[in-house]
């Protein structure tokens, strides 16, 4: 179980919800599949997959979530075909202009014929809470999605303060000062991916792959205003991943490590699970990962000249 990406979230209050009673809380809202006249789901499902029984799963005291949710696909063009086509006949057979409340309503009648045949799309979402170090980091670069899932949470619980990571410098800053030549902290090495974008609403972009960042291109569209948005970078020659203005971390990549391979020696069966070895391996693949991230995020924050420690009330 290795995250692509992180989303990062900091908990506001400390989090003293045994996982024993984390798991009686999100059992409220279990996963299901869409019913015949609904659009989509979202719910908790076990982490260890669909033969466990429980909907948390603890490692080194950091406890693993996961959302499962499922969509119908209706494309919108086949929707707009076929109202199209009932207009278009309505107004010859009755010669009379359809008007937007009828066209409306006969939109919802066509949705309401086409759902209980519309493909479904499954979704699985992981994260973990760590209530030591005060995280909640979701696998996913999407707002919409981190959002989603807090709301769910939220639900469950009834209430969960969270904000997104303060730094002193915006990453922005930092990231544009680094291909202007700034030396960076020990450990980073800029990779050969960035986007580049001038600051407002109507601002260009533009994004390089696969080239060489110092070149006296790059630089002169920073020096023209513009300001990196993301770049590609490797951190102690373990992961490699791409850091963006808000300080989302996307396409995480551990090197060096062969993620197909046998899981671990032999031990018992963790209660609830699938079995011992699935369970030994996720184990085994959250432990490194664990590692890695707990020694990624303080660099990052470092090299935005620390973070802002939020406050309660």
């Amino acid at each position: 179980m290795f995250f692509k990406n992180l989303y990062l979230f900091r908990l506001v209050k400390p989090f003293t919800l045994t996982p024993e009673q984390l798991d009686e809380h999100l059992a409220k809202i279990p996963f299901r599949p869409c019913g015949p006249l609904e659009m989509g789901t979202i719910g908790f499902v076990p982490p260890l997959g669909k033969n466990a029984q429980t909907l948390v799963h603890t490692v080194s005291g950091r406890i693993m979530v996961c959302v499962r949710s499922e969509d119908k696909l209706l494309p919108g063009s086949v929707v707009r075909e076929i109202l199209d086509e009932k207009v278009s006949e309505i107004e010859e057979e009755q010669m009379r202009k359809v008007g937007r409340k009828e066209r409306d309503h006969l939109k919802e009648e066509i949705l309401q014929d086409l759902m209980p045949r519309a493909f479904t799309r499954s979704r699985m979402t992981y994260f973990y809470l760590d209530p030591k170090l005060h995280y909640l980091i979701v696998n996913s670069s999407s707002a919409k999605q981190a959002e989603e899932l807090t709301v769910l949470l939220r639900k469950c619980l009834g209430t969960l303060e969270l904000l997104p990571p303060q730094v002193k410098t915006a990453p922005s800053a930092v990231m544009t000062q680094w291909l202007l030549g700034e030396h960076l902290p020990a450990g980073f090495v800029i990779d050969d991916q960035c986007e580049l974008r001038t600051p407002g609403e109507q601002g260009g972009q533009v994004r390089i792959d696969r080239q060489d960042l110092g070149t006296e291109e790059v630089r002169a569209h920073l020096e023209a205003g513009k300001q990196v948005v993301r770049l590609a970078l490797t951190w102690s020659d373990h992961l490699s991943f791409v850091l963006d203005e808000s300080f989302i971390v996307r396409r995480l990549r551990f090197l060096d490590l062969d993620q197909d391979a046998a899981p671990p020696p032999s031990s018992p069966p963790v209660p609830g699970s699938a079995g011992g070895g699935e369970a030994e391996r996720f184990d085994a693949d959250f432990a490194i990962m664990l590692l890695e991230i707990e020694q990624l995020l303080p660099a990052l924050f470092a090299a935005c000249g620390g973070e802002v420690q939020p406050t309660g009330p």
